[in-house]
């Protein structure tokens, strides 16, 4: 039997919702919800992202996440930002400060 395979939008939906964020479609990408914070959550590339919102999440496969991460550095978008590198069942945060949080 093959293995399934979950699209990178499906698995961006599934660590949010795991988070404890309330997952909501908007305009072809995602709104996390929790608390005060609201975070919109893409799998575009930066050049082609929507700039509204003051909180922002790209989603890449890890192996494209750092490149997305230097990216973004040299665009300074005008709001707070974070990659989120996805791999099979695992995820790395990598934020502009160059700090790395891992998750299994």
């Amino acid at each position: 039997m093959a293995a399934v395979s979950t699209s990178l939008d499906e698995r961006a939906r599934t660590i949010f919702t795991d988070l404890g964020y309330e997952v909501t479609p908007d305009r072809g990408e995602f709104r996390a919800e929790r608390k005060w914070r609201t975070v919109y959550v893409t799998t575009a590339d930066p050049a082609e992202a929507p700039a509204y919102g003051s909180l922002r999440c790209f989603v890449a496969p890890l192996d494209r996440a750092e490149s997305l991460r230097e990216d973004l550095l040299g665009r300074a978008p005008d709001y707070d930002w974070a990659v989120v590198g996805v791999e099979d069942e695992a995820y790395t945060v990598l934020h502009p400060s160059a700090a790395v949080l891992s998750a299994p």
